[in-house]
C-alpha cells in the first residue's frame, strides 16, 4: 500500500487518509474511497492535493481484512458462544452471547499479533468473567489495507483461538456455619449476586452450628451441582472446621489457601465428584476477590486444580486494605 500526498486529479479510487471539507456543508471523511464527483468537489474548492492510501494488487481492504480474521477466530459463533459485529473502519468487535468465562489460546493470539504490526487483536484477560453483550475481543486493522499474505497467516494462526465457556453448573447451594456473635447472614446478598450473574440461585441456604460434624452432615445432604461453604469463623488451617468436615463427609480437599489478596483463606475440593468451594470471609463483600476467579471457572465447567490456583498469584494483588493490621507498605518513622 502506498500512503502520502497525490495530486487531486490523480486521486480517484484512492482512500482518503484525512477528512477534508471541500465546501460549506460538505465533508469527505477519512476512509472514503474517492469518486469522480469527490474529485470535482475538491478541485472546485481549490484543493489540488490530498493525502491518500492506495492499496496495491496484493492488499486487502481494512473492513474485509478485519471480517476475515474475525471469521477465522470464530468460525462457529453459536458453538463458541460469541457474536461478531459488522466491520467498521477496520474494526470488528467480538461480544459474549450470554454470561460465561473467556477461554483464550494465549499462544495463538500472541502469534497473531506478531504477524504484521497493522493487524491487531486485543482481548480481555484469560478466564475473564463476561456478561451478555460484553466485549470479549476487538480486531483492528490499523492501516487502510494489509497484505493478503500476512492476513492469511494471521487467519491460520487464529483458528478458533477464542471462545466463551457458558455456565455448566445448573444448581448451587450455600452452607453457612454460625458462631455466637458471628456475622450471620451478612454477605449473603453478595454471594447470591455472584451466582445470579450466571443465572443461578442459592437453593438451598443452610445455617448450621460451626462444628465439623454438623457441617459434614450438611455436606452429605447437599444435592446441588455446586456447594459453597461460608464459615462463621475464618478457615485458617487445612485441618480447620471446613476442610475437616469435607474430608469427614467422604470428600477430597484439592487446595487450601490461594496467593490472591483478598481471598487467601479459600479452599476447594470435591464430594461425590461435585465441586465444593470454601469461601473466604472477603466473599461477604461485593468487591472483587480470589473467590470470584475460582467460582466463575467452576460454574463454567473449567477445572480449577492446585496448580491453577498457584498460578493466580501473578496478578493476584487485587487491592490494598487501609485497615489491614499489618499494612504491606512500611511506615516512614524517621
Amino acid at each position: 500500500m502506498k500512503f502520502g500526498p497525490v495530486p487531486t486529479s490523480e486521486a480517484t479510487g484512492a482512500v482518503l487518509a484525512h477528512s477534508v471539507t471541500p465546501g460549506k456543508g460538505a465533508r469527505l471523511r477519512k476512509g472514503r474511497v474517492l469518486k469522480p464527483a469527490d474529485i470535482t468537489a475538491l478541485a472546485g474548492a481549490g484543493i489540488d492535493e490530498v493525502i491518500v492510501a492506495v492499496p496495491g494488487p496484493e492488499d486487502i481492504g481494512e473492513n474485509t481484512a478485519a471480517q476475515r480474521l474475525a471469521q477465522a477466530l470464530v468460525p462457529e459463533p453459536a458453538g463458541q458462544h460469541l457474536k461478531l459485529m459488522e466491520p467498521f473502519t477496520g474494526r470488528v468487535n467480538l461480544l459474549a452471547a450470554g454470561a460465561g468465562v473467556a477461554v483464550l489460546d494465549v499462544a495463538a493470539l500472541e502469534a497473531v499479533n506478531q504477524v504484521h504490526p497493522m493487524i491487531t487483536l486485543a482481548t480481555v484477560p484469560p478466564f475473564h468473567q463476561m456478561q451478555d453483550g460484553g466485549m470479549l475481543a476487538t480486531i483492528k486493522i490499523i492501516s487502510y489495507a494489509v497484505p493478503e499474505a500476512a492476513l492469511n497467516t494471521a487467519c491460520t494462526l487464529a483458528a478458533k483461538a477464542i471462545r466463551l465457556a457458558p455456565p455448566h453448573v445448573a444448581s448451587a447451594g450455600l452452607i453457612i456455619t454460625e458462631i455466637p456473635g458471628g456475622a450471620g447472614d451478612r454477605g449473603l446478598s453478595a454471594i447470591a449476586g455472584r451466582v445470579a450473574a450466571f443465572g443461578l440461585t442459592l437453593d438451598p441456604v443452610l445455617r448450621i452450628p460451626h462444628r465439623a460434624d454438623a457441617l459434614a452432615a450438611a455436606l452429605r445432604d447437599m444435592t446441588t451441582d455446586l456447594t459453597l461453604i461460608l464459615t462463621g469463623s475464618a478457615t485458617s488451617d487445612p485441618d480447620d472446621v471446613g476442610p475437616q468436615a469435607l474430608r469427614a463427609a467422604g470428600g477430597h480437599v484439592e487446595r487450601f489457601g490461594m496467593p490472591v489478596d483478598p481471598g487467601n483463606l479459600l479452599f476447594t475440593g470435591t464430594l461425590d465428584q461435585r465441586p465444593v468451594i470454601g469461601l473466604p470471609g472477603c466473599a461477604r463483600a461485593p468487591a472483587l476477590n480470589g473467590a470470584d476467579w475460582v467460582m466463575a471457572r467452576v460454574i463454567c465447567g473449567i477445572p480449577v486444580r492446585d496448580a491453577d490456583i498457584a498460578a493466580m498469584g501473578v496478578g493476584g494483588l487485587l487491592k490494598e486494605i487501609p485497615t489491614r493490621p499489618q499494612p504491606r507498605a512500611g511506615r516512614n518513622t524517621g
